[in-house]
């Protein structure tokens, strides 16, 4: 037996909605729509809701499932899952009212706009390469019930849904609308490209990737964009490689300086024949790691001494261009590319300590020529850790998904794993580990009410759990999670990188 909660509503009986508990026999294979129908016969329910293909293609029974929006129809039911309706006005219990979506797209005008008849007939499959990948849509709506800024921000930002219609048209050589300029206007910056609206979307459109990131790029080249507070990034890239401004001590020099002073940690001696078969790897800092959080730098260097675990640190590493490809300003990030491929090229490994790096080194720098073996920290380090070092630290943690580790890399066991490891540490779970918090995608400094809203939505999260720190693995989430707490008076709950947690550990 499993129980299902389903959220109850009647426009026309009820003053508030509630939620109400059914038990029904799981069987094999059993979607969300099998069950709501179960619960309908089994206790002559009445529960309103739409269906109708059944195969996932006609998108009217999007719903949310414990926050997310899904299918109902494609969406495995488990044990004790919350049925909601989308976030729009409610009919009863599943059925909503979308005609204000229908609406908007008829202001929007968003339907082909070409005068000649024969413009079709000159199209040739490359002229639609990129418009292909965004007109799948099934108009289920869920990516709008389940982005983070559309929640709050609905004047600001139209979402997803809307804006890769509007690329869709934008990319077809025969629309002759600037679709640009309604891009802008619909808040094409306020995005924080967490990617969310891909993972849960039937059609798996990347509406981020493949539609506002391609957008930002055309307003940049056209001189309509990016933001005057991302026009930073660039500037500090082509100043000193780094996206942020120098400090005084980057995590990088001062080390150097140190292992020149005092020799580094672990003997690289290549006449020796064991250290000349072992693997070679090397740690990608990041901008933020370098120059902005040193500290957990230097709390990775005393995790590995703790684990004779040897990574070498090579000078002359830059930006991965993140914040450039996110803000759309792309014609500096082949260079980097560059630059970081003729750092790394000799190394059997490289490690990221950044979320951001490590999605930007594997997934984008392909597509300018550089296929490094890359691995997040905590994937290098789940099967390396000697627990027999780690004292307890009797404290309760908890944990927030960055969404360029756990959409951008699929990782989510691995730091989990880790924790579960340190003795004395209490771990519980957030409400929606991988809901975005809203540092990413530029909006941290392009758009900070929409970043301290997001992150106070998270810190809230982390109210619940009554947990002494939360940790992750991104510099950016790691300071805008500590604003969001502080915001609603949580300044006594710290945000710490794992290296950090696992550096208290080995402390003696």
């Amino acid at each position: 037996m499993i129980t299902v909660y389903v959220k109850r509503f009647d426009s026309e009986k009820d003053e508030e909605p509630h939620i109400e508990a059914y038990e029904i026999e799981e069987s094999p294979g059993m979607k969300v729509l099998d069950a709501l129908e179960e619960i309908n016969r089994k206790y002559n329910a009445d529960i309103s809701f739409r269906s109708s293909c059944k195969a996932g293609q006609c998108g009217s029974c999007g719903v949310k499932i414990n926050g997310n929006g899904a299918l109902a129809c494609k969406a495995q039911i488990k044990d004790n899952r919350l049925i909601e309706p989308l976030d729009f006005p409610v009919i009863k219990d599943l059925v909503v009212d979308r005609s204000s979506a229908d609406e908007k797209v008829k202001q929007l005008q968003l339907s082909l706009n070409c005068d000649d008849e024969t413009a079709h007939e000159k199209l040739n499959p490359k002229d639609i390469k990129d418009t292909k990948k965004v007109r799948s849509c099934i108009e289920c709506y869920t990516c709008l019930s389940t982005c983070p800024v559309v929640k709050h921000f609905k004047e600001d930002f139209l979402g997803p849904y809307y804006l890769r219609y509007l690329s869709k048209f934008d990319f077809d050589p025969r629309d002759e609308s600037d679709r640009l300029i309604e891009a802008l206007d619909s808040g094409m910056y306020n995005c924080t490209s967490c990617g969310k609206c891909g993972s849960i979307c039937p059609k798996s459109i990347n509406s981020f990737g493949d539609a506002i990131e391609k957008l930002r790029a055309m307003a940049y080249a056209r001189d309509l964009g990016p933001l005057d507070a991302h026009k930073m990034f660039r500037e500090n890239v082509v100043a000193s490689g780094r996206s942020v401004s120098k400090p005084e001590e980057p995590f990088i020099e001062t080390i150097h300086k140190k292992w020149d002073e005092e020799g580094k940690y672990y003997t690289d001696d290549e006449s020796n024949d064991e250290n000349k078969n072992k693997e070679k790897v090397a740690l990608f800092t990041g901008c933020m790691v370098d120059y902005r959080a040193q500290e957990v730098g230097y709390a990775l260097i005393d995790v590995l001494k703790a684990n004779n675990i040897e990574i070498d640190i090579p000078e002359g590493q830059v930006c991965c261009g993140s914040p450039l490809l996110r803000t759309g300003q792309v014609d500096a990030v082949q260079e980097l590319v560059d630059k970081n491929k003729e750092v790394f090229k000799d190394y059997d490994k490289v490690i990221t300590i950044c979320a951001g790096c490590g999605a930007t080194l594997k997934n984008d720098h392909p597509k300018y020529g550089s296929n490094l073996n890359v691995e997040d920290i905590s994937e290098f380090l789940v099967d390396k850790l000697d627990t027999s070092k780690m004292k307890p630290l009797n404290t309760k943690v908890t944990w927030h998904d960055p969404c360029h580790l756990s959409r951008g890399q699929n990782i989510k066991d691995q730091p989990r794993d880790i924790i579960e490891m340190i003795p004395g540490v209490e771990f519980e779970e957030l409400e929606l580990p991988c809901q975005c918090c809203g540092a990413g995608g530029g909006i941290k400094s392009g758009r900070p009410d929409i970043a301290l809203e997001l992150a106070k939505d998270k810190a809230e999260m982390v109210r619940v759990t009554g947990a002494d720190y939360v940790t992750t693995i991104c510099p950016f989430c790691q300071i805008n999670l500590q604003d969001g707490l502080n915001a609603i008076g949580l300044d006594n709950v710290k945000t710490l990188n794992l290296i950090q947690l696992l550096k208290m550990a080995y402390d003696e």
